[in-house]
């Protein structure tokens, strides 16, 4: 059997923030290999994003086949706590990663253990990456791409992010909005604020783009997914001097969107109205994923009902909150999210309850139950 809290404590305490693994899937793999999974080690990329540790792991054969993914990679600590060693405090469980979700990956796999005692009438496996703080580069996407290639699909799948808002089990994620960065410069020529006829001020057409993206009402939202966004995330200028009308002037923006939208759509958009207000104008523009939602069915059926039968708590499905690696990996297969309590995490002090953690594991353990007993595997966890 595997102890939830201790291996969370020991993934803890590598100190895994992107793109070093600092021997966390190590950790893992020993775990996993200990309770018979087949664990495959994979390197992707290089300086500067990478390299990036991965790891599939999988047991057993046959449908239906179940995956749960997550991330080793963790944030920076911050100052002013040793983030590294975790500890107890009165309940709570300290560390970096405690959160995300470090906490989830070791209720997982004690969970596994549990189950898997008991037989496994179908596949399991974990698929994690060492990238997802990160640019998500070299960790989940190519992650993906072998697990194709190998024949290793599986028919659902669910990640353990921090999804609870308040309380474990309040919250499950069935969907996220798409993200897309833009930066926009703006090119001018640098002249005397006495005589702007002689000068090209990059600041005011910059300011013109900007009241226009922002002046535009994207939509009101749709069934599942709240009004898309754009905010501006960064303005700069980097003038010293108050007599001179600068050269340049840049900005960073980022749109949050929905169902509603496509990432190509806005790109398109966003280009043209630089186009209209400022010709002389570079534009870079980055869509780290699209909207996506798993329709409510079997899958979120299954999590919803051994959250209830656990904890007592209906689970609200919902789509809020930034993006995940599960932008991924519903290309493959239906997936959704559901983890901890997520409050603190990418905090200074990250913490959750030692008790969460067991509940979780009892949770994850009573998914699996209801993902391979033979009234389910009559249906695919994906129908």
């Amino acid at each position: 059997m595997i102890d939830a809290l201790d291996l969370a404590q020991r993934l803890i305490a590598c100190p895994s923030v992107t793109p070093a693994d600092a021997g966390a899937q190590d950790v893992l793999a020993a775990s996993l290999e200990r309770i018979g999974f087949a664990v495959h080690r994979l390197t992707f990329g290089a300086a500067p994003d990478g390299p990036i540790e991965n790891l599939f792991a999988t047991i057993g054969s046959g449908p239906p086949h179940f995956a749960f993914a997550g991330h080793t990679d963790v944030v920076p600590a911050g100052e002013g706590w040793d983030a590294f060693a975790p500890h107890v405090r009165d309940g709570w469980l300290v560390g970096r990663g405690a959160a995300d979700m470090k906490g989830s990956i070791a209720a997982f796999v004690a969970a596994a253990a549990r189950h898997l005692a008991k037989g496994l009438p179908g596949t399991l496996s974990l698929i994690v990456t060492g990238d997802e703080e990160g640019p998500a580069t070299f960790g989940t996407a190519p992650l993906l791409d072998w697990i194709e290639e190998h024949g290793h699909v599986p028919d659902a799948c669910l990640v353990g992010e921090p999804t609870s808002a308040v309380a474990l089990g309040d919250m499950v994620k069935i969907g996220r909005r798409g993200s897309l960065n833009a930066w926009v410069q703006v090119h001018g020529a640098q002249g005397h604020v006495a005589y702007p006829d002689r000068a090209d001020n990059p600041v005011t057409r910059l300011v013109a783009i900007l009241a226009r993206l922002k002046g535009r009402v994207l939509d009101t939202g749709s069934d599942w997914f709240q009004p898309s966004n754009l905010e501006v995330t960064d303005l700069t200028v980097g003038n010293p001097a108050t007599n001179v009308i600068p050269a340049t002037a840049s900005a960073r923006l980022n749109i949050r969107f929905n169902d509603l939208q496509r990432g190509a759509e806005l790109e398109a958009w966003l280009r043209g109205v630089v186009a209209e207000e400022a010709r002389a104008a570079d534009v870079t523009v980055r869509i780290s994923g699209e909207a996506f939602l798993t329709d409510p069915g079997a899958l979120s059926t299954h999590v919803a009902a051994a959250i209830h039968a656990v904890t007592g708590l209906t689970p609200e499905l919902s789509t809020t909150g930034g993006t995940s690696d599960a932008r991924f990996i519903r290309r493959l297969c239906p997936v959704v999210e559901f983890g901890l309590v997520g409050t603190t995490m990418h905090q200074v002090g990250e913490a959750v309850r030692v008790a969460d953690i067991a509940t979780l594991t009892e949770i994850y353990s009573a998914i699996l139950t209801r993902v391979f007993t033979p009234a389910s595997t009559g249906s695919s966890p994906s129908h």
